[in-house]
């Protein structure tokens, strides 16, 4: 589920591999968790995150999750905020390559990484819950905020709206745009440069710039959780979900 792929000693690219749109089931986010540490542990430097060609992230597997009991989907969520803590307050800077349409739980992954490159055309990304019925959660919404600001956050994620690359890349929603089969690499090269910095200066500046973000996870995050888990059970969330997972299905076929 997890491709590793070692650039030299410095560098570890971590691609989800989970077809056919890399979405997020509770498996690949332990993996994906399980992945960090290691990395952490066997000294890497930095990390890349990137997904298929034309696919970053399709989200939480929605179909999956509507089999999950109420015990399984509660534990999805405190595994799903665990891996967010995870990349939030991860000691290495870590690159989002964004190969592809990243809606929902692809944009999520990414909010929390140092940076971000997505590949160039007619791909998607955004916080589109509330469209498939999902209120959005604080802590997601006050990363969403970080990056592009209050007024716009706003408008993007109470209309659940997707927008192109070039769009996100002028909010700032994303750093940088490059052709599809060079995300990737464009990630590994913001990661090499950033590298050839002194790494104590680099570092300690880096710390304190992401203060605000590593804080989200620094409280009791459990009063929101169950909030989020009592909202995937109500009866309008799930009947969207329902219809959303019907017509994915259809797609398949």
């Amino acid at each position: 589920m997890i491709d590793t792929i070692d650039h030299g000693a410095a560098v570890r690219e971590l691609r989800l591999n989970r077809p056919p749109v890399n979405a997020l089931s509770d498996e690949l986010i332990r993996s994906l968790h399980q992945a960090l540490k290691l990395a952490a542990q066997d000294g890497v430097r930095a990390l890349v995150l990137s997904g298929s060609p034309g696919r970053f992230s399709g989200g939480l597997d929605v179909p999956l999750l509507l089999t999950l009991d109420r015990l399984r989907m509660a534990d999805l969520w405190h595994e799903f905020y665990a891996l967010l803590g995870a990349i939030a307050q991860s000691p290495i800077p870590i690159a989002a390559a964004i190969t592809g349409h990243a809606p929902a739980g692809g944009t999520v992954l990414a909010l929390f990484c140092d940076w971000r490159v997505m590949a160039e055309g007619e791909y998607r990304i955004g916080l589109n819950e509330v469209q498939v019925g999902i209120e959005l959660p604080p802590t997601l919404m006050a990363a969403f905020r970080r990056l592009i600001g209050p007024r716009k956050s706003e408008q993007l994620a109470v209309s659940g709206e997707l927008i192109f690359a070039e769009e996100a890349l002028r909010i700032g929603l994303v750093d940088d745009l490059a052709p599809p089969e060079q995300v990737a690499g464009r990630a590994l090269q913001w990661c090499q440069k950033l590298l050839a910095l002194p790494q104590e200066a680099m570092l300690g500046t880096r710390r304190e710039a992401r203060l605000d973000l590593t804080a989200l996870f620094q409280t009791n995050l459990e009063p929101e959780l169950e909030r989020v888990i009592a909202s995937w059970w109500r009866p309008e969330t799930q009947h969207t979900l329902q219809v959303l997972a019907q017509r994915l299905s259809k797609n398949k076929s």
